[in-house]
């Protein structure tokens, strides 16, 4: 298998586990109406499934944010970044398109657009553009930081999916309740682009006015995310650390003020 193919295969794994139990839990007439705790431990499990798959093939980043972090701190070449990201779009694309196939009967009896589109894309909880961009960083920071940690352990052979999926399930419960934790490009591009271009019954906008928040934010946070274990575990403090972290703290200013500027405005 090729590193394209492998990177394909794998993201669409993680979309087909990690949408299908959206769409289990959203879709009317179904047999799983579920909640947040099932959802945050499908989509870990989704995550252990890919690297299973496909680990040994390419690695599985199966997520450009982990691509970019991984690049920006050289451990990882970035002649083929553009190949491995053209994939996972790709699989995340064809992974929802399944699960567009395979609940195909359960969209006409769902009368709730925003329902059916959480299946395909990410949507905030309370919509405040900085702050939700500064929610995906977070995240994915906290994601590529893990994948690094566990990266330095050792485990005992085929355990690292688990654990790398159990991270999932942590980043879920704890920080993902704010904008869905998408904590990854080609999960929230892919999967919104087979929502815009499907004929799903009963769907509205894709809301392409927010599709920016789950792209940068995860790129953003990834990159960082690399750029930090790497100066402060490794004590290489390079340039673009600290132009990075220039850029997270002028995020999280801007946050801060726009959301205090709310408060005093009530």
């Amino acid at each position: 298998m090729t590193e394209f193919m492998g990177e394909l295969i794998g993201t669409m794994i993680l979309i087909i586990f990690g949408g299908g139990v959206i769409a289990g839990a959203n879709l009317k007439a179904t047999k799983a109406e579920g909640n947040w705790v099932l959802i945050t431990i499908a989509w870990g499990l989704a995550v252990a499934m890919g690297v299973y798959a496909v680990g040994s093939v390419t690695g599985a980043h199966i997520n450009p944010a982990v691509t970019l972090g991984f690049a920006v701190v050289g451990d990882f070449p970035w002649a083929k970044v553009p190949l491995y990201i053209t994939a996972q779009m790709m699989g995340a694309f064809i992974g929802a398109a399944i699960v567009f196939f395979h609940y195909l009967p359960h969209f006409k009896d769902t009368e709730d657009q925003l329902a059916i589109k959480s299946i395909f894309c990410t949507d905030p909880a309370i919509r405040s553009p900085i702050s939700n961009l500064v929610s995906e960083i977070i995240g994915t920071f906290v994601l590529v930081m893990g994948l690094l940690f566990i990266g330095a352990n050792e485990f005992t052979d085929g355990l690292n999916p688990l654990i790398v999926g159990l991270l999932i399930v942590a980043i879920g419960m704890s920080l993902g309740s704010t904008t869905g934790y998408a904590i990854n490009p080609a999960r929230d591009l892919g999967p919104r682009l087979a929502h815009a271009v499907l004929p799903i019954p009963g769907k509205g906008g894709s809301d392409w006015g927010y599709s920016w928040i789950p792209v940068a934010g995860p790129a953003i946070g990834g990159m960082y995310g690399g750029l930090f274990y790497q100066a402060i575990f490794q004590a290489q403090f390079t340039v673009w650390f600290w132009v990075g972290s220039a850029v997270i703290a002028a995020v999280l200013l801007s946050s801060m003020n726009v959301e205090l500027k709310k408060v005093k405005q009530a």
